[in-house]
């Protein structure tokens, strides 16, 4: 395995295709899917020289968890679909890599368990670091519970998910009939307690608010990102209503088609909140440079979803670690060529994009300026 197109390519054998449709698939046409990866590629990157350094530094802090990489791993659903271990392979394979790995709400493994495989794996036998990603239920009370126990299982962050109010038109899964997890699996997060117990659906909510967000920021001390809020205004609010971060993500391409790539829309979002937040972004990453440019352009870290699912099948727990030792090579190997000693040395100066629409009063320029 030497690039994420090789994951992608020997999970494709070795899985069932309807489920590697389901990790494929996107929304109706799939117009976001291919435009988050081929927005990277349009952009360039302008190396500085001379500038030399024998080691650089991939370390990062967000919302004040350390991490050895900026590679940090998005929330998928139903790992098991990939792997008999589920999550627990993909955690400790980020605890090995000191990536940050975010637990989603529809994990096949719960967030007690996954935290318990690899406590005292992180630096300094301190936790490795765990956040939980969560669909804010219309029961606020089943909502609570799951907020205590991801706070109980030692979850430094929410990532709260926000562009579902429905879900997406998932025509791929439709025409497969992949309408259910196979017998055996289960959502961990929404089963009743005892074997056998009710397994509650995943309720999309089209009556959240901002008034959800400030209940929620009312019942938790923990650091709370928004993800999916892709306009500006929406950025400004996140700030003013105590957000402490944002995912820019468009679900992959999985709720709304022919939203923009989110590399597109990030000099936008940066420049609204002016660093009074962390962006994390994800979206069509497939290589270091897709990191660098990210992180030139203002992203704190960038997150990674389809290619942990197919690294997941391709190895198991292996997998998931070659995977994330690759895209640290890359990014490491890009610094050295970009004249960067470490991430904090990237600047949007390095990047040169093309002029994209301006249509919320930031035009962003070649360079990746915003005016």
């Amino acid at each position: 395995m030497m690039t994420v197109k090789d994951f992608e390519t020997a999970a494709r054998r070795r899985l069932d295709p309807v489920h590697a449709d389901f990790i494929a698939g996107g929304a109706a046409d799939e117009i976001t899917v291919r435009a988050n990866e081929e927005a990277f590629r349009r952009l360039r990157l302008l190396p500085r020289v001379l500038r030399g350094s024998a080691e650089r530094s991939l370390d990062i802090t967000v919302l004040g968890g350390r991490a050895r990489t900026p590679v940090l791993l998005s929330p998928t659903a139903f790992h098991k679909l990939c792997d008999g271990e589920g999550e627990l392979a993909t955690a400790r394979a980020a605890a090995a890599a000191g990536a940050i790995m975010i637990v989603s709400m529809a994990s096949t493994v719960a967030v007690e368990d996954i935290a318990e495989a690899i406590r005292g794996s992180g630096e300094d036998g301190a936790p490795a670091p765990l956040w939980f990603q969560l669909y804010l239920q219309p029961d606020l009370d089943f909502t609570r519970t799951l907020v205590r126990r991801a706070t109980d299982a030692g979850c430094g962050a929410l990532v709260v998910t926000v562009d579902s109010p429905v879900r997406g038109a998932h025509e791929r899964d439709l025409r497969n009939g992949f309408l259910d997890l196979p017998d055996g699996l289960r959502c961990a997060h929404m089963a009743e307690p005892g074997e056998g117990g009710r397994v509650r659906q995943i309720a999309m909510s089209p009556e959240i608010s901002w008034q959800h967000i400030d209940w929620l920021r009312g019942i938790t001390s923990l650091p709370i990102l928004l993800k999916g809020a892709l306009h500006p205004e929406d950025a400004l609010l996140a700030v003013r209503h105590g957000v402490d971060g944002l995912l820019l993500s468009n679900h992959g391409g999985r709720q709304l088609d022919t939203v923009p790539a989110t590399i597109e829309l990030l000099p936008e979002i940066h420049a609204a909140v002016a660093g009074r937040i962390p962006i994390v972004l994800d979206g069509g990453v497939r290589r270091g440079t897709d990191v660098v440019k990210a992180l030139a352009l203002g992203a704190s870290a960038v997150g990674i979803g389809r290619p942990v699912m197919w690294a997941l099948a391709e190895g198991g727990e292996k997998g998931v670690r070659r995977l994330l030792e690759l895209l640290r090579d890359e990014v490491d190997q890009a610094l050295a060529l970009c004249g960067a000693t470490g991430v904090r040395d990237l600047t949007p100066d390095l990047v040169r994009a093309p002029v994209w629409p301006d249509t919320a009063g930031y035009a962003v320029r070649p360079g990746g300026a915003v005016s």
